[in-house]
């Protein structure tokens, strides 16, 4: 017999981009004594189990299984409720079995949700068992003395004991459409705020959100390769449109509740919650034009709030990871946007400059802040495409990670966890460290790429826009120019160029079928300055100017054939790929338009009135930065470019009435185009045969319309 080798676009879909089999979700226990982390058993293996690694004071460090799914249901396939798989699209989750956990203060006890049941586990012992409670079960938590368990079943917040006792409601929903402790969606599509309840570091109460989704207006998402089925009903609140009213309540072990009171009508997002015992309740909630937001500290006895900081701009203002939240001696620690940097504050004094751009906080010490952080616009290098981890406080700044690369990290006490990507070697490569000092590595089981990227890491343009090239395997100077592809996604929220391999790998697959592939994060992508960032306000289609300008610029430097340009993209970059075959088709000749907002009204409020502002008050804005309009295509050139959509049917995020819509307007243009409608499918990666098979079409498409030979 022999064995044929996977192709690419197989492996990738198969490892769920190379994802499997790596660890993830790391804890750090306070006692530094384990490591507790998730990783499934190969690299094509999507079940997660939850693991521990020991780190003995002076003996070797070992890991162990502590749960893992195939046990515990005894063989039973998995079972997921509808509001567990909205969590899971929200989150981009993808994989099953453990995908979640939290522990207790001690990291001595971890809860998790499996097939609809509560599990805890005990982390010393490595045991783990379920809780006779109704579900189906959402967002399991310890609290912090390990006693107990709260969690979310139908709309309820619930609190059971540690060994299964006295379970019993705190929350119960008063309508069909009101929950307690769940994120709402806008929550957990755009604030990064996944959790609806927080425990008080004594173990007494609990910090509640209550949502009432019957404001938001109803959309329906059909089946209609399975006409039998009902369509599923979203709330969704597209940009102008009624959001969920959510509030938040102070709620006792016995029931009892108190409100807390803020101007809700001012400050309608609660946008970030911390609670820990250097201070009371923080909150951070903001205006719906995000132009203003206030940290709070809640008076827990009485609900009352006092504002311990504002935060005002006239363009708007971002919610960053970890913050906000108290340093150990009780000053407020913050990310924000002075003096065109994005800096570090803790308390009245700002610890960092504009040689850095703050990223998040990873964790607050008694004498210093762990945060991530990119080179800023006074750097001494540019550091294309990386991020770092600092050791922060009034001394100064050192850097923990070493070499280039994308590194991040999680800490307690003296011990780290670094995750450190590189152009180098593929995955990533998680480093225990002990002060300083790597102590062990946690394995991966992720597969190796049947293929290697190549990547030149470069700037193009008079902006100096970041970019990365790739060009076939084996490409010689005498081959003469290439046919182009742009890959981007190239607007807020998310950064492309970067120093790290796996990101690259299907710009590489593109490129090896005869490709010069351009990556380009123009403005509006994170990671370079506010300002930069904040360019894209009320014209999200420069972001075509500034691909063109990349190209250009790079066209002097790499063989790239301008008069054979393509571009294809998914989500904001199916939008930019929409936007430059039809606004510029004398420089970009064919497009892949994967899952595009094509009308910006149709997208969700949080996002969109960030960038646009009121739709109401600027339909001019709206219009100009849509596709298309009621009217038809929306300043649409008159050359016609081939046009390949793509898009999921089952997705509830950018639903697919952008694209029908597109397609009708292209139609009643007169302008050919191809529509692949996928059944089933969300806005996350397809099913592995679906994905496979969804990249070789690309490729013909691709080199049909750009008249390639072969």
């Amino acid at each position: 017999m022999t064995s044929q080798k996977i192709s690419f676009p197989r492996q990738h879909a198969r490892t769920m981009r190379f994802t499997l089999g790596a660890p993830r979700a790391f804890t750090v226990s306070p006692d530094g004594e384990r490591v507790i982390f998730l990783r499934s058993g190969s690299g094509t293996d999507r079940t997660g189990r939850l693991w521990v690694l020991d780190l003995p004071a002076g003996g070797t460090p070992k890991e162990r299984v502590v749960a893992d799914p195939e046990t515990l249901l005894g063989g039973s396939a998995e079972r997921l409720s509808a509001q567990e798989r909205a969590r899971r699209e929200r989150s981009r989750e993808g994989s099953s079995g453990i995908v979640g956990y939290a522990v207790d203060a001690a990291a001595e006890l971890a809860a998790f949700a499996l097939s609809g049941k509560v599990y805890v586990a005990e982390l010393r012992a490595g045991t783990a068992r379920a809780l006779p409670v109704p579900g189906p079960v959402i967002d399991p938590r310890p609290s912090p003395d390990g006693r107990r368990i709260a969690y979310v079943s139908k709309g309820a917040l619930r609190v059971v004991g540690a060994e299964g006792d006295g379970d019993r409601a705190l929350a119960e929903p008063e309508g069909a459409n009101i929950s307690y402790g769940l994120a709402e969606f806008i929550a957990a599509e755009e604030m990064q705020r996944s959790r609806g309840f927080w425990w008080s570091p004594e173990s007494d109460r609990l910090l509640v959100a209550r949502v009432d989704d019957s404001p938001v207006q109803r959309w329906w998402i059909a089946d209609p390769a399975h006409p039998e089925r009902r369509p599923a009903e979203v709330a969704y609140p597209a940009a102008g449109t009624p959001n969920a009213e959510v509030r938040l309540f102070v709620v006792g072990l016995d029931g009892t509740r108190t409100e807390v009171l803020w101007d809700r009508a001012r400050h309608p997002y609660l946008a970030q919650v911390h609670w820990s015992s250097a201070g009371a309740p923080l909150l951070l909630v903001q205006a719906r034009d995000q132009q203003s937001q206030l940290f709070l500290a809640v008076d827990t006895k009485t609900g009352t709030t006092r504002t311990v900081h504002v935060d005002e701009d006239p363009v708007w203002l971002e919610i960053f990871p970890g913050v906000p939240a108290w340093a150990p001696d009780g000053r407020l620690v913050r990310i924000a946007d002075e003096g065109g940097a994005r800096v570090l504050a803790v308390g009245d004094r700002l610890l960092t400059g504009a040689q850095l751009q703050l990223q998040a906080v990873l964790d607050i010490g008694e004498s210093d802040v762990l945060i991530s952080a990119s080179a800023g616009e006074e750097a001494a290098e540019p550091e294309i495409g990386e991020s770092h981890v600092y050791r922060v406080n009034e001394l100064g700044v050192e850097r923990v990670s070493e070499g280039a690369g994308m590194h991040s990290a999680v800490r307690a006490g003296d011990v780290t966890v670094l995750v450190s990507h590189s152009l180098e070697r593929p995955g990533a490569r998680a480093d225990v460290l002990r002060d300083g000092k790597r102590i062990a590595t946690v394995a991966s089981h992720a597969e190796e790429p049947v293929l290697s990227a190549r990547v030149h890491l470069t700037e193009g343009g008079a902006r100096r826009i970041p970019c990365a090239v790739l060009l076939p395997e084996g490409y010689k100077e005498s081959d003469g120019p290439l046919p182009v592809l742009m890959d981007p996604y190239g607007g807020p929220h998310g950064r492309r160029v970067l120093a790290a391999h796996n990101p690259h790998l299907t710009s590489q697959w593109f490129a090896d079928q005869g490709f010069a592939v351009v990556v380009a994060d123009g403005r509006g992508a994170p990671g370079r300055s506010p300002g930069w960032e904040k360019a894209v306000k009320n014209n999200l289609v420069l972001t075509v100017d500034d691909q063109i300008e990349a190209l250009h610029a790079l066209a002097g430097r790499f063989p790239l054939d301008l008069g054979k340009v393509a571009i294809r993209g998914w989500s904001f970059g199916g939008y930019l790929a929409a936007l430059a075959v039809l606004r510029r088709p004398d420089v970009f000749h064919a497009a892949v338009v994967g899952a595009p907002v094509t009308d910006q009204r149709l997208y969700d409020t949080h996002y969109t009135e960030r960038y646009l502002g009121d739709p109401a008050k600027q339909p001019e804005v709206y219009a100009h930065n849509s596709v298309l309009t009621d009217e038809g295509l929306s300043e649409a050139a008159d050359q016609v470019r081939p046009m390949m959509i793509i898009h999921g049917l089952a997705d509830d995020n950018v639903v697919v009435a952008h694209s029908l819509r597109l397609s009708s307007a292209l139609l009643s243009a007169g302008r050919p185009h191809e529509v692949l409608p996928l059944s089933g499918v969300t806005h996350m990666t397809p099913q592995e045969q679906v994905a496979e098979n969804l990249l070789l079409l690309q490729v013909d498409f691709l080199k049909r319309s750009l008249e390639l030979q072969g």
